[in-house]
């Protein structure tokens, strides 16, 4: 991959986010630069208030509402099951799994927000689709047994592809991802020893495991992204740190990491070209429906205008909270200032 220089792009400054001493006209825009590619260079952080390049503030809104909203989307899936999981221990464990994913979602829209992102903006922007959430979740849930699959194979994705984000190159994010990731470890544990159990069943319960499976599989392996050759974000986002691997190195960490998992099941992936090679000392596996991506990422999947409709309308049916939050917080700024 070539790597893209980090100046040489045009960059705004916010009043009151350049440290003194640095506004532009002071040192001049390409000290600014400088001392922006400094600061990465050195793996330190960019804060809300450092001088960033328009790019780069606009990658990263862009990057951590995605996530955000598949976050919150995210929740949709599995909630579908809280009301007939099979055990009330089943659905107080559903529960606090769709609440951590509503706080994951909280905890990211405040990230973006230190970057100038209005969170109503970004809501809006997500229900009109002009924002993208992961492709993941347009996919039903037909069995109790995806409860599990999804936390053993998407929150296992999620983690080879979030792990390295706890080490992004902008602080709010990386230091949001620290409470996610170690959140998602526990989903997935989760997950994982709700199949064991299904595992030890009856045979329309492995049965039931071993089609989610097949299921789940290849659209657990389009988490990652297109293949490098095709991403047109993956470059410039390493060369600023955002990124610390590329797609495919994810995906390939996400395989071999996921094969002794599903032996240890007794599970088969669908996959028939899966097969470890001693010579790479990697899986190889075998090719990816990238068609099928596309159309699922353009709004072509079977769950697609489901979620955001009931997104939408989740939105709209709290709007009398919100109204009332803000009369009440207005208030008491009006005790407090009189």
């Amino acid at each position: 991959m070539t790597a893209l220089p980090r100046t040489g792009l045009p960059g705004t400054v916010p009043a009151g986010t350049v440290p003194a001493g640095e506004e532009p006209g002071h040192d001049g825009p390409s000290d600014l630069h400088a001392h922006f590619d400094q600061t990465l260079d050195r793996e330190r952080r960019i804060e809300p208030r450092d001088w960033m390049p328009d790019a780069y503030r606009s990658t990263m809104i862009r990057q951590i509402a995605q996530h955000a909203h598949s976050e919150i989307i995210g929740m949709q899936p599995e909630g579908n099951w809280i009301t007939r999981a099979p055990s009330l221990r089943r659905k107080a464990i559903l529960i606090a799994k769709v609440q951590d994913e509503a706080g994951h979602g909280m905890y990211l829209y405040s990230a973006a927000e230190t970057l100038g992102a209005d969170r109503a903006d970004l809501t809006d922007k997500l229900v009109h689709g002009r924002q993208k959430y992961s492709s993941i979740f347009n996919y039903p849930t037909l069995t109790y047994a995806d409860v599990g699959v999804i936390g053993w194979l998407v929150d296992g994705a999620a983690i080879c592809n979030q792990v390295p984000l706890c080490r992004s190159s902008y602080g709010p994010y990386a230091r949001a991802m620290v409470r996610i990731c170690k959140e998602e470890s526990f989903h997935q544990r989760q997950g994982y020893e709700l199949l064991m159990t299904m595992m030890r069943g009856t045979a329309a319960q492995r049965a039931m495991v071993q089609d989610a499976t097949n299921r789940f599989w290849w659209p657990s392996l389009m988490m990652f992204g297109p293949p490098d050759d095709q991403s047109p974000n993956t470059a410039q986002s390493m060369a600023w740190g955002i990124k610390r691997h590329t797609n495919d190195e994810l995906r390939q960490r996400f395989v071999d990491m996921t094969v002794p998992q599903a032996e240890k099941l007794g599970v088969t992936l669908p996959d028939p070209d899966l097969r470890w090679n001693a010579q790479r000392e990697h899986c190889d596996f075998g090719s990816v429906d990238w068609a099928e991506f596309m159309a699922v990422v353009k709004g072509n999947g079977p769950c697609n205008a489901q979620r955001v409709a009931r997104r939408k309308a989740a939105h709209d049916e709290g709007a009398w909270v919100r109204e009332a939050a803000a009369a009440y917080a207005a208030k008491h700024a009006r005790r407090e200032a009189a």
